[in-house]
């Protein structure tokens, strides 16, 4: 496993064209307790939960998975930060109007709860778990995503996905988009295996450079990833 410290992003800006863009991680949401970071991502996942909600889950045996994840922001959000920047580009793509969509293995109610305690932007396009029969890495989250987001089959290869795992970098790409990696959460080689194009520290490296409503173009540039 190699360390985020010891590799090099410095890769020159690149401003790349896109139809759309799906994401998983807005917003990838870090939870912090008094012991160990610990990690709720967007699919609800439980990186490594904190002693309070272990002892929740099991006192709480009648919970559901949906009841759970509505809980999650509610009882924990004071604990939460952002990803660096991903705000900052959430802001700009609503106030430009580009056409985005979160695509997430979480519960409606996780992202909304998440959503509303951060005070973040709602997406116009969710695809959630109840949407697909299958996760990660398959890739119907993303085809559904990109049908969602209005592209004709033949566009949607022009489609730009943001992830932070492996999982969800290889249905990204099984979906035709390309697909920017977060090196946040996993390891960069464990990303560059699953066939990430970009590889970048955070969303601070993403960033809008133009939006033509007409075309439906969005040029994106994509700064300082990893140096292969």
């Amino acid at each position: 496993m190699s360390r985020i410290e010891d590799l090099n992003f410095s890769k020159p800006a690149e401003v790349h064209s896109f139809r759309g863009l799906v994401s998983f991680l807005f917003p990838r949401i870090r939870i912090v307790s008094t012991d160990e970071p610990q990690l709720f991502d967007m699919d609800g996942t439980i990186i490594d939960s904190t002693e309070a909600i272990v002892k929740n889950w099991h006192k709480k045996r009648t919970w559901n998975v949906i009841d759970m994840e509505a809980r999650i922001p509610r009882e924990y959000g004071q604990h939460a930060v952002e990803i660096p920047g991903s705000r900052a580009f959430l802001d700009v793509l609503e106030k430009a109007g580009v056409p985005w969509a979160i695509v997430t293995s979480g519960t409606r109610p996780l992202v909304a709860g998440w959503l509303d305690v951060m005070k973040l932007a709602h997406p116009k396009n969710l695809v959630a778990a109840e949407d697909v029969p299958r996760g990660k890495p398959d890739p119907a989250c993303y085809e559904l995503g990109q049908k969602n987001l209005g592209l004709a089959e033949k566009a949607r290869t022009r489609t730009l996905v943001l992830e932070d795992a492996p999982a969800g970098v290889l249905a990204g790409k099984a979906a035709g988009s390309l697909v920017v990696a977060l090196a946040t959460t996993h390891d960069v080689g464990r990303l560059r295996d699953a066939g990430a194009d970009w590889i970048v520290r955070d969303m601070r490296s993403v960033s809008l450079k133009n939006w033509d409503e007409e075309t439906g173009e969005a040029k994106i540039e994509i700064s300082d990833a990893l140096m292969e």
